[in-house]
């Protein structure tokens, strides 16, 4: 079937965190909403069709996780990813940043210490900090706009480190890692003996000719330092069913995080989300095909739109996620008055850039999973707010 991304649905109804949020927010809904990482279309009719099936059923008592859950999801990397994956070695977790939380908690020690590589998707820093851990930032070195690891202090902090949280593909730099960049990283983790735990949820939003790589699918040497957390929820618009999984290096592992679920009675699937992964994984790959093409799309009209008529702010077209990185230095605003400008000035609920890296100045993040027209509407309001500065 053909899908229509160019559809305004309204969300004011559905209990949309992006939408009901803003004033907790922004301190005002007089906003237009292009900041938590959701989408503003409807998913893949499959999708649709067996929650609608499921619903009727009218029964949702306590729900087994059938082999078939990870059974879909197996496929799906091995067809997108070339990904074989141990089913064994396989556990189910609410979400990918639950599974950092409990990463941090379990695999290392009180006291311990967390590299991440910033910027990079706040939560990084939350769940390290929640458990009274210490965080290590390597900082991106930023050139003429291209962001690039800086390998030397990588290896530095490496040697402090217990844990190293990478976000692969990059959010919010959109950046897809080469296996040789991969390599680099995971070789480095062998030799200081840290275990790496890669972040893939974004890996099924690739554009412009890139190729996602599993960090674990690279060697079976690398396989064993790596913990894969995957999911559905952010290709097929999904995060309020809260479901993905977590791919293992070895049963020990796979066995203390099971029983860390356990101790909390969190083992039984959601009736709901069980059936909307399943169906999203076997029946959605038309609607993803559609949709990439129609987000990447969007980059370029923003990309145009800021190089002619808002010279002032730079941006890229991302290789990966929806996400799109401002850089608004031009501005000449500081943190705090960048944000004051896009809220009262631009009327737009962004991402504040120094949640991404606390020691960044001048940054927003834009999130471009709309519909056409809601972005020209925001350009439009961004335009007249920079030409009244």
């Amino acid at each position: 079937m053909t899908y229509d991304f160019d559809q305004i649905v309204d969300r004011s109804r559905n209990h949309s965190a992006k939408y009901d949020e803003r004033v907790k927010k922004f301190g005002t809904d007089d906003v237009i909403p292009l900041w938590i990482a959701d989408m503003d279309f409807k998913t893949a009719q499959p999708v649709i069709d067996a929650l609608k099936a499921r619903a009727e059923e009218g029964i949702w008592g306590y729900t087994a996780r059938p082999d078939s859950y990870f059974a879909a999801i197996r496929a799906w990397q091995k067809k997108r990813n070339n990904w074989e994956i141990d089913p064994s070695l396989m556990s189910f977790s609410l979400g990918v940043v639950q599974t950092i939380s409990a990463m941090v908690k379990l695999f290392t020690p009180e006291g311990g210490s967390v590299l991440i590589q910033t910027p990079v998707y706040s939560e990084f820093y939350d769940m390290a900090e929640a458990w009274n851990r210490n965080v290590l930032e390597n900082r991106f070195v930023e050139r003429d706009g291209r962001w690039t690891v800086d390998w030397a202090d990588f290896e530095e902090k490496l040697q402090s480190a217990d844990l190293f949280l990478l976000c692969s593909p990059h959010n919010p730099l959109g950046l897809v890692w080469t296996p040789e960049e991969l390599a680099r990283m995971a070789e480095l983790c062998r030799k200081y003996h840290v275990v790496l735990f890669s972040d893939e949820i974004h890996s099924d939003l690739i554009f412009h000719g890139k190729k996602h790589t599993p960090v674990a699918a690279l060697s079976p040497e690398i396989a064993r330092y790596v913990v894969t957390g995957i999911s559905g929820t952010k290709t097929f618009n999904l995060a309020g069913l809260q479901a993905s999984a977590v791919v293992f290096p070895n049963r020990h592992m796979k066995e203390v995080f099971d029983r860390y679920w356990m101790n909390m009675d969190i083992h039984r699937n959601n009736a709901f989300s069980l059936t909307a992964m399943e169906a999203a994984f076997t029946g959605g790959e038309e609607w993803l095909e559609q949709l990439l093409p129609y987000l990447s799309a969007n980059f370029e009209y923003v990309v145009n739109y800021c190089k002619t008529r808002i010279p002032k702010i730079k941006t890229y077209a991302p290789d990966a996620t929806y996400l799109m990185w401002l850089d608004c230095r031009e501005l000449g605003l500081s943190n705090q008055a960048l944000h004051d400008f896009m809220i009262e000035k631009a009327k737009l609920g962004l991402n504040d850039g120094a949640s991404f890296g606390r020691s960044l100045s001048g940054f927003m993040r834009l999130n471009a999973a709309c519909p056409r027209s809601v972005l020209e509407q925001a350009m439009g309001q961004l335009e007249a707010a920079v030409n009244g500065l």
